[in-house]
């Protein structure tokens, strides 16, 4: 599910004489809205802005011009800079446009405070799809880490038609009481290291990131009670584009089980496992994740 650490515009063209002659349509006002909510271009070449959906506004970073559109789904509190950075920086930019961004409640999508309903996970995967929508992007791809993982398991089996390829990978679509009792371990956050927690308090602020965290522990454990544990496993069984699942044989957070259930359940699904890497390995095997996740989104092998 989620380590103890960080993370557990494009409009379409129309003359500006069809504008001046009928009203513009609901998809190009989100998307004019959005391209005015871009307020800043690095010098990374990384854009940011605030787009609103489902009544939130939601922070995003979008970088690329690549015909392949893919979004980065975070873990649990995490953010785009905090569980994305390699791959914003690194992934092939004339291949892929990658936008990443940061869930309700999370990081710079602050406001709301974030709470945890039972269905948290459903509405940050509609909240996801809503604002590829609105930054004009009909089909994409996704890759999701941990939460994120999650997320984009219900995203891709919701939305069949939207998405055109998922990655996902320290992600699972049930919960047992064994997993329960590895969040729970977590849970007191004086326990962290000051590594792991000087990073969440900096963007929540150090009362305000207990409480978040307590929340997410909370909700996590009523899920596990209920429906013996489902969290998205009617939808991880409908999704039916190219799926790559990744797991790291070292994750001290999701048990191979998970990635094991996942291979078996998503019809053609590939599963690759890598024996030395743990959770975060996207962040400490950045390289190689990106070359394996650029091959299989674009077919296009790249050297290290």
């Amino acid at each position: 599910m989620i380590l103890p650490r960080i993370g557990r515009v494009f409009l379409c063209k129309s003359s500006i004489l069809k504008s001046q002659l009928s009203a513009p349509s609901p998809a190009y006002c989100a998307q004019m809205c959005a391209k005015m909510s871009t307020s800043n271009v690095r010098s990374s070449g990384i854009s940011s802005g605030k787009v609103g959906v489902n009544g939130v506004n939601l922070y995003y970073e979008q970088v690329g011009n690549g015909p392949e559109p893919v979004l980065l789904m975070p873990g649990a509190l995490g953010s785009t800079q905090t569980d994305f950075k390699p791959q914003l920086e690194k992934l092939n930019r004339d291949l892929l446009t990658v936008v990443a961004f940061d869930p309700r409640g999370y990081g710079k999508s602050q406001p709301p405070v974030r709470d945890f309903p039972l269905d948290f996970f459903h509405r940050d995967a509609k909240d996801a799809r809503d604002l590829m929508q609105a930054l004009g992007h009909k089909k994409y791809s996704l890759m999701g880490w941990s939460d994120g993982g999650i997320t984009a398991l219900i995203l891709a089996g919701t939305y069949t038609d939207d998405v055109k390829k998922l990655i996902v990978w320290g992600a699972n679509s049930y919960v047992t009481q064994d997993d329960i009792k590895l969040y729970e371990a977590t849970r007191d956050v004086s326990n962290w290291s000051e590594r792991m927690r000087a990073p969440m308090e900096a963007v929540y602020g150090k009362e305000n990131f207990e409480k978040v965290w307590h929340g997410w522990c909370d909700a996590l454990g009523k899920l596990a009670s209920m429906n013996d544990g489902d969290l998205c496993k009617k939808e991880t069984k409908n999704i039916q584009c190219p799926t790559l699942i990744v797991h790291g044989d070292l994750d001290a957070m999701v048990v191979s089980e998970h990635p094991e259930f996942l291979h078996n359940t998503i019809q053609g699904s590939k599963l690759i496992r890598w024996p030395k890497a743990k959770h975060n390995l996207h962040l400490r095997y950045a390289d190689e994740f990106n070359k394996e996740s650029e091959q299989f989104l674009t077919g296009v092998t790249t050297k290290l």
